[in-house]
């Protein structure tokens, strides 16, 4: 899964490149504005989800959420920390 991201990727990169050659350099606005589109669309709608699916998929949902448990953890943890000492009260 990460070599076929990182080949899209760069495959992804290259059009984009060539999307801005043929806008910019050869006067060709048509087909560069639709190299820049498919390649926006791309990203967007394949690149960013694999990408995501691949980031998050052995991780638990629950270790994110804030519930009932989650803040008795987070307060008890507060209150074992010492509080900081304010120099500008002293």
């Amino acid at each position: 899964m990460r070599n076929a991201i990182i080949i899209l990727f760069c495959i992804l990169c290259l059009t984009l490149g060539y999307g801005f050659y043929l806008r910019y350099f050869t006067q060709d606005t048509l087909t560069g504005d639709r190299f820049l589109g498919l390649t926006i669309l791309a990203v967007a709608f394949i690149l960013m989800p694999m990408f995501l699916y691949h980031r998050w998929k052995d991780r638990k949902v629950k270790d994110y959420m804030l519930d009932e448990d989650n803040i008795r953890r987070m307060r008890a943890f507060n209150d074992r920390k010492e509080p900081r000492k304010n120099s500008e009260n002293q």
